[in-house]
């Protein structure tokens, strides 16, 4: 699965999941509302159930003495008979005041409508009053027999009667027994019924709206990595690190897209360079090899060439092979990667310069070294550091001067290294460090121009810098600095 349908699962999956959660909210909170409304209805109607049940169960109309000679009456307490008159009568309004003003209808629960309730009264004795026979249908269990003896309290419950689902409550009857009410919940599943159907349907296209506006927003918001993609598949095909991709705006795929315009950058600026190093090498390379080759041609060509030429062929022919060794182990130093962590140890940087020094003494006995050191302490690699300060040293020999005095200074993990030549023009101080080159007027003078700029790899490899400047009252002073 590519990342962008990842991206628009992920946002359906989200905003499903918050959907179903709000639609299974409403529903349980309607449900509760619709219950309760239907639990207020039996509550209401339980007071007018109880009589009108028990006038039921009861002889005709107008035999009063019979109805108190009834035991079932006691349910319903000494007073119930001005009521159960009233009901018998079929007179709206109860003469205490106390029932509802309106008929309420009983029926048996075959008969059961929407806005109907079936009732029956139980008896401490479990006798069952009702309309009729078939209201003993509603169903009587432990917690009915419970309430009717008194050991428990009212409850509502749920109960299928001859087939209809009905919501039933079961209180207590005024003088002991129970009064079991009951209504369909015929409207009110179907109300549930009627919301579950919207809900879901609410819910599909609310899903379905997500994982369009998923699709659109992934579009655009993964437009920086499509033409990431595009731009890498187009290096890898072409090896043209000169294309670029269009950033816009500052968030974490903008930042990416630049990071690896910079990355590109670097990259063609490194091949670049190693082309340029490449052709420069070539170009220093040709110089010697040539003047070799001209020295064993001369050589070869002129069998009885007199010893003091021929000696003076050899001996040109070493300095330009030392100068051809000397050229490629610079190369190859420039060549080097960084040292690994592993033999980079603490050095005495004053200690190292002193053997540089007197290394560079050897080399160039006409030279005059000062040196000013103090105990400094430095990690590096050793032989890559004593490179480095000797390139330094020779430098310095090289743009001396006449007087041919070098100074040199050791501080807090930095050296220091003054000559008292013409000194680096301002224009070309930037251009101290590059490879291969020279400035115009030390042109003549031996060397390929990538003493320095290995001086300045090994600086950055140790995490630390390199700089050229003009020393007051004459000369240039270079001054690498390490970590301690």
């Amino acid at each position: 699965m590519s990342f962008r349908r990842r991206v628009v699962v992920l946002v359906a999956a989200a905003v499903a999941t918050a959907i179903v959660g709000a639609s299974a909210l409403v529903y349980v909170v309607m449900r509760s509302e619709l219950y309760g409304q239907l639990d207020d209805r039996l509550r209401t109607q339980a007071p007018r159930a109880l009589f009108v049940s028990a006038r039921a169960a009861l002889p005709p109309f107008g035999k009063t003495a019979a109805w108190r000679a009834d035991p079932r009456l006691s349910v319903l307490g000494a007073g119930a008979l001005p009521t159960l008159g009233a009901i018998g009568g079929e007179r709206a309004t109860a003469r205490d005041g106390t029932l509802p003003a309106r008929r309420l209808k009983i029926v048996v629960p075959g008969e059961l409508g929407a806005s109907d309730v079936v009732a029956q009264l139980v008896t401490r004795s479990g006798d069952v009053l009702g309309p009729s026979e078939a209201a003993a249908r509603l169903p009587i269990d432990e917690r009915t027999a419970a309430v009717a003896a008194g050991r428990a309290d009212a409850f509502f419950s749920d109960a299928t009667v001859d087939g209809v689902e009905v919501r039933m409550l079961t209180t207590r009857a005024p003088n002991g027994g129970a009064l079991a009410v009951a209504a369909s919940r015929s409207e009110v599943d179907d109300a549930l019924r009627r919301l579950l159907a919207i809900l879901a349907g609410v819910s599909g296209a609310g899903i379905a709206a997500a994982a369009g506006l998923g699709v659109l927003v992934s579009r655009r918001a993964l437009r920086p990595v499509v033409h990431l993609t595009a731009a890498t598949e187009h290096v890898a095909a072409t090896q043209d690190l000169s294309r670029r991709i269009e950033v816009a705006g500052d968030d974490e795929l903008a930042r990416m897209a630049r990071s690896f315009n910079t990355m590109l950058a670097a990259l063609d600026g490194a091949r670049a360079a190693q082309r340029q190093l490449v052709a420069d090498a070539s170009h220093e390379l040709r110089t010697p090899l040539t003047a070799v080759r001209t020295s064993i041609e001369a050589l070869a060509g002129a069998p009885d060439l007199p010893s003091a030429e021929r000696a003076r062929v050899l001996e040109a022919t070493r300095v330009q092979l030392e100068d051809l060794s000397l050229l490629i182990g610079d190369l190859i130093d420039l060549a080097r990667p960084a040292a690994p962590v592993a033999e980079v140890e603490e050095v005495r940087l004053d200690l190292l310069v002193a053997e540089a020094i007197e290394r560079a003494r050897r080399h160039a006995p006409a030279a005059s070294f000062r040196l000013d050191a103090r105990a400094s302490v430095v990690r590096a690699v050793p032989g890559r550091l004593h490179r480095a300060v000797g390139n330094l040293l020779d430098n310095a020999v090289k743009h001396g001067g006449a007087d041919g005095v070098v100074d040199v200074r050791v501080r807090d993990g930095a050296v220091s290294v003054r000559d008292h030549g013409a000194g680096i023009a301002p224009e070309d101080l930037p251009h101290v460090f590059d490879r291969f080159w020279r400035a115009p007027k030390a042109r003549g003078l031996p060397g390929a121009g990538l003493g320095l700029a290995i001086v300045r790899q090994v600086a950055e490899a140790h995490g630390g810098t390199v700089r050229a400047e003009a020393a007051a009252g004459g000369g240039a002073r270079l001054v690498l600095s390490l970590p301690s």
